[in-house]
């Protein structure tokens, strides 16, 4: 951890919500005049679309350490906390990604592939990474322990699911058997890599849907943000001086369920990401002032 060059790491699964954190701390970043060097979790996976689609067939999941640089991962929270700097890459989703970086750096990588290291960019306030494994310890590869603010961002696992064999059935065309197969290939990885995350990181947002998710596999619909709480688990109020009552007067509908958690309606979920993140971040940056002052 470092006060002068903090590490903001949101971790979970695809179409866990990450995209929801993700907007609202890039809202916090414009209103205060932040500059935020954006590290993604998919550019430290270990191998390419084409060399992880065999290495599927050998087992392997993106979940689990063989298939990414915990090693680069930790390595650059650790640089970027003591010095500001630090190396990363792009994953190319699209030919629109590959286009643009190809475009950026005089290079012809395919959609599928990684850009090449480079330096990150100078003079940032805060490092921001969002992906699987913010918050990982793989034997001596540790990132949580650089990570000055760790968010999960985690539905319950019925949910998942419904979500996953939507996503893939509509944008990727495959079926509800190899999906269902592919889930069941990376369970051990989540169990052993991604859950255990969330009990290292200070705040957990997990949404949970008001209606019956009991059999994820003949759900015929996604359950909307309406027809769902999120329960926000703080694991030391304290560290950040959270106020429940002011939380509970602002978002319509909250309540506490538990002394370090309130429950608030899911259609509130980036609202109440935005007004209980923006205190913590401009508290980090006023801790990252005060040490430059010195």
């Amino acid at each position: 951890m470092s006060k002068k060059h903090p590490i903001v790491a949101v971790t979970g699964s695809s179409g866990a919500g990450t995209t929801t954190v993700k907007r609202a701390l890039e809202h916090i970043f414009y209103r205060d005049g932040i500059s935020a060097a954006v590290v993604e979790g998919d550019s430290f996976h270990r191998y390419n679309r084409v060399e992880m689609r065999s290495k599927v067939a050998e087992g392997l999941s993106h979940f689990g350490a063989n298939a990414n640089h915990f090693d680069k991962l930790a390595e650059l929270f650790k640089t970027y906390g003591e010095t500001g700097t630090g190396k990363k890459r792009y994953y190319l989703h699209s030919q629109e990604e590959a286009d643009e970086h190809n475009s950026r750096l005089g290079t012809n990588n395919s959609p599928g592939e990684f850009t090449p290291w480079e330096d990150l960019e100078a003079g940032t306030d805060v490092l921001f990474y969002e992906g699987l494994h913010g918050m990982a310890i793989d034997g001596d590869d540790n990132c949580a322990q650089h990570v000055d603010l760790g968010v999960g961002v985690v539905p319950i696992v019925n949910l998942e699911w419904i979500q996953k064999i939507f996503r893939d059935n509509a944008e990727r065309g495959y079926t509800e058997e190899a999906i269902v197969d592919t889930i069941m290939r990376r369970m051990p990885d989540y169990i052993n890599y991604i859950t255990p995350q969330f009990s290292r990181t200070d705040i957990n947002f997990q949404r949970v849907p008001t209606v019956d998710t009991s059999n994820p596999f003949i759900a015929r619909d996604i359950p909307t943000p309406d027809e769902s709480f999120v329960v926000i688990r703080f694991r030391d109020p304290n560290r950040f001086c959270i106020d429940f009552p002011y939380l509970l007067s602002m978002i319509s509908g909250s309540f506490m369920s538990r002394r370090n958690s309130i429950v608030v309606p899911g259609g509130k979920m980036g609202f109440a990401m935005e007004i209980i993140l923006q205190p913590i971040i401009e508290n980090l940056m006023e801790k990252r002032d005060c040490s430059g002052r010195r």
